[in-house]
């Protein structure tokens, strides 16, 4: 494997980004094994909340802020129990990087490991790291439940309709295993600023204000999202009824509501599809 030697240190920057979580998480499992310093690092990205390109609306409102301040706050918790921390900057990742290995005096051995996104500005940060920092780039996939490289087709023949990509995945193609971390993590450099977690002030967008009848009362972070689960499998054995249940509209119980944890990470959706396989044998099956 690739490492970073700058005199004894072998140093690897672990970027998250829609992978905001400690289980399952192949890019910090793969910085961790090589490096003897780790540097777990979050980045908020000026486009992230600049307005979308047609029309100008915010890309990021208040709720959405909310529930990513929620994640960081609790991914930089979870990282601090298993002996390390996050590394939280303002700026755009590409520059953030080059930053870092100048302030920190790494070579060009210095590996960055992040998961690889398929949309257009998070390919853009990808190439801009590849470009401008000089680094060792490692890309791991791990939003899907099906691993890219298990799949029975090239990605460019990818079925347009999901009940086509059904009949040719399901009980055909395995589900890989989750990941499991150690119990600690490689120690951060020394002297390293860790960054103060930014306000709603900073980026100019109010405090959310949580409506009682919201169908989503949770918040982010990946806590939150393994309570949720644990919830609706174990506790409640909604899971059970969610065929009858998923077309409902009030309350937080008529779907597993796993979606925004989904979609920054705080869940993995192996630990959702291993956690359904335990309850179908301890509990009753599910369609």
């Amino acid at each position: 494997m690739a490492t970073c030697n700058v005199g004894e240190r072998k140093v690897a920057i672990c970027l998250f980004r829609s992978d905001l979580r400690i289980h399952d998480n192949e890019t910090l499992f793969l910085a961790n094994h090589q490096c003897d310093e780790l540097i777990p690092l979050y980045c908020f990205d000026p486009q992230h909340f600049e307005g979308t390109y047609h029309y100008g609306f915010p890309k990021t409102g208040s709720h959405r802020l909310g529930f990513l301040l929620d994640s960081i706050t609790d991914l930089r918790g979870r990282l601090i129990s298993l002996g390390s921390d996050l590394v939280v900057r303002l700026g755009k990742p590409e520059q953030v990087i080059a930053d870092l290995i100048k302030t920190l005096n790494l070579g060009t051995d210095t590996v960055v490991v992040l998961q690889k996104e398929v949309t257009d500005e998070e390919v853009k940060v990808e190439n801009g790291i590849r470009k401008n920092c000089r680094v060792q780039l490692i890309t791991t996939w791990g939003q899907t439940l099906y691993h890219l490289e298990d799949l029975p087709f090239q990605p460019k023949h990818l079925p347009d309709i999901y009940t086509q990509f059904r009949t040719k995945v399901e009980n055909k193609v395995p589900i890989r295993k989750c990941i499991n971390l150690p119990g600690k993590l490689k120690p951060l450099p020394t002297g390293l600023s860790i960054g103060e977690l930014p306000t709603f002030e900073c980026f100019g967008v109010p405090a959310p204000v949580q409506d009682v009848r919201s169908v989503f009362p949770f918040p982010g972070g990946e806590t939150s999202a393994l309570e949720r689960l644990k919830t609706y499998f174990w506790n409640t054995d909604n899971v059970s009824r969610y065929k009858e249940t998923r077309n409902g509209m009030i309350g937080p119980d008529y779907s597993t509501k796993f979606s925004p944890w989904l979609a920054h990470g705080c869940i993995s959706p192996r630990k959702i599809y291993w956690e359904l396989k335990k309850y179908e044998q301890e509990r009753t099956s599910n369609q």
